[in-house]
């Protein structure tokens, strides 16, 4: 079996066992996407050539070591709105283009701890505003199962780049489904941890108490292994927990016998494909089948979600992005003739239209006079949501449902109306709402499309997610598949 087909656990396992070498694997993945890469146009930042060099002085160290680190000459990628020291971050904006950072951030400087290899910087929405990679001020990323379709998004490079074979991992983020819908449609694992389970210390900021940073993956076991490596308490992130990290490669392999998972019946509402809804309650059966109890819940305030979400997410976005003035980093308009223009010509120019969209909407809902009956509201509903939430898993350990309403959709087929683009999110948003962990794993296929279903899981709770979701994936082969095999 060629390299570039092996998961991550599989290659930690080689290169720890001196089998194979860090070069070989890293060049596994160079060929594989020389051949792939020009057609998808994952990285904004491609550093595939860097990283063989690199493997190569890999290759060199690991003879010296005692003990090789899991990660240790593997390639990963990682999403464009994470700071990597000395190599350019953009959030695939025209006002960061050309922005460079003195520092890594706290899930990068894990990785590194660990000798991993950087492939590049994935292409995203706009600030990790979207849900299709169209909104990049580059360009757009393509679904590696289908050309002309959207990978999703915000993390659409990340997950196109792991779907298509040409890195085994990534690291992506999370605001409101950005791992998990892009993971769906490209048939891969995406996995958004609670809230304060991984250190947002060097993700740049778009909606601060919604965002999550985690891993994509080929398999739930790889999402498991980087999970060790990224989470845990970060002085320099006052939002990040302090809770134990447990061991969650120790949750895969475990049965599921007596695990309760709920259904929710309103995340199987109208809007949703027929099909999609089919596939996902087989893939409930399966599990049914091999001892998990299936359990009917209702939450009723999760209908609110997207309407209090993009109130939220808007508003803090607003108050992130004011910092974007081209005083003092980033783009600055080249004619102005005081500071007042320039702080207006900048933001007109260095801003895409979605960016916009959503800071005026934030602005808006922040306002004298609309401040209570907007965010305020918007937050109130927020806790009725976690609250939906905590009396379901009074009754259950797991909830599943869909992680989109249908597949990938055609590039264009919803950039000239917002609100269908934002409905992409309907089934992933409340799980940020609430803080919640959520997982994206691939459960079947529609018209030659992924489909993904999501499991829900308690908060701090990622073990059970990742016990249920490698339990479905070893019952199938989805993993297995790559495009055009």
């Amino acid at each position: 079996m060629s390299l570039w087909k092996k998961s991550l656990k599989e290659l930690s396992d080689l290169v720890v066992s001196k089998e194979v070498k860090p070069s070989e694997v890293v060049e596994a993945f160079a060929d594989r996407s020389s051949q792939i890469e020009p057609h998808i146009k994952s990285y904004v930042t491609d550093l595939t050539q860097q990283a063989v060099e690199e493997a190569k002085k890999k290759d060199e160290e690991i003879a010296k070591l005692e003990s090789i680190p899991p990660l240790f000459g593997l390639p990963v990628a990682v999403k464009d709105n994470i700071s990597t020291k000395g190599i350019r971050t953009t959030c695939s904006s025209k006002m960061l283009e050309n922005y460079i950072p003195p520092f890594d951030a706290t899930v990068v400087e894990k990785l590194k701890h660990q000798g991993y290899i950087i492939t590049g910087k994935t292409n995203l929405d706009e600030f990790a505003m979207g849900s299709s990679t169209e909104n990049s001020a580059f360009f757009t990323t393509k679904n590696p199962w289908d050309y002309s379709r959207v990978p999703g998004g915000s993390s659409g490079g990340s997950a196109a780049a792991v779907g298509a074979g040409i890195v085994p991992a990534a690291l992506g983020s999370d605001t409101g489904g950005s791992i998990r819908q892009p993971a769906a449609f490209c048939g891969v694992v995406g996995l958004k941890p609670t809230y304060g389970r991984v250190s947002r210390y060097g993700l740049v900021a778009f909606a601060s108490s919604l965002d999550q940073i985690g891993p994509i993956t080929r398999t739930v076991e790889d999402s498991a292994l980087l999970m060790n490596v990224i989470s845990g308490k970060d002085p320099r992130d006052s939002t990040s927990a302090d809770k134990e990290v447990p061991d969650f490669l120790s949750y895969i392999g475990k049965e599921i016998k007596g695990i309760k998972i709920g259904i929710p019946e309103e995340f199987f509402v109208e809007g949703l494909d027929s099909q999609i809804k089919e596939t996902v309650l087989n893939a409930v059966k399966q599990l049914e089948k091999e001892g998990a109890e299936i359990v009917q819940v209702s939450m009723p305030t999760t209908k609110y979600a997207i309407e209090a979400y993009y109130i939220i997410a808007p508003s803090e976005a607003s108050s992130n992005l004011a910092r974007y003035d081209g005083v003092r980093y980033g783009y600055r308009t080249a004619e102005y003739s005081d500071l007042e223009e320039m702080y207006s010509k900048t933001r007109d120019e260095g801003f895409g239209a979605e960016v916009k969209r959503r800071i005026m909407l934030g602005t808006y809902s922040l306002s004298s006079g609309y401040y209570d009956a907007y965010y305020l509201k918007a937050q109130k509903v927020r806790t009725l949501i976690y609250q939906d939430f905590m009396d379901a898993f009074q009754k259950v350990d797991v909830l599943a449902t869909p992680t989109t309403p249908d597949v990938a959709f055609k590039i264009g087929e919803k950039t000239e109306d917002p609100v269908q683009m934002y409905l992409s999110d309907i089934f992933t948003v409340s799980v940020n709402m609430a803080g919640l962990p959520g997982i994206s794993i691939p459960c079947g296929f529609k018209d030659g499309l992924p489909v993904g279903l999501q499991l829900i899981g308690k908060p701090f709770d990622e073990g059970t997610l990742l016990q249920v979701a490698h339990y479905y994936e070893r019952m199938n082969d989805f993993y297995k598949m790559f495009p055009g095999e």
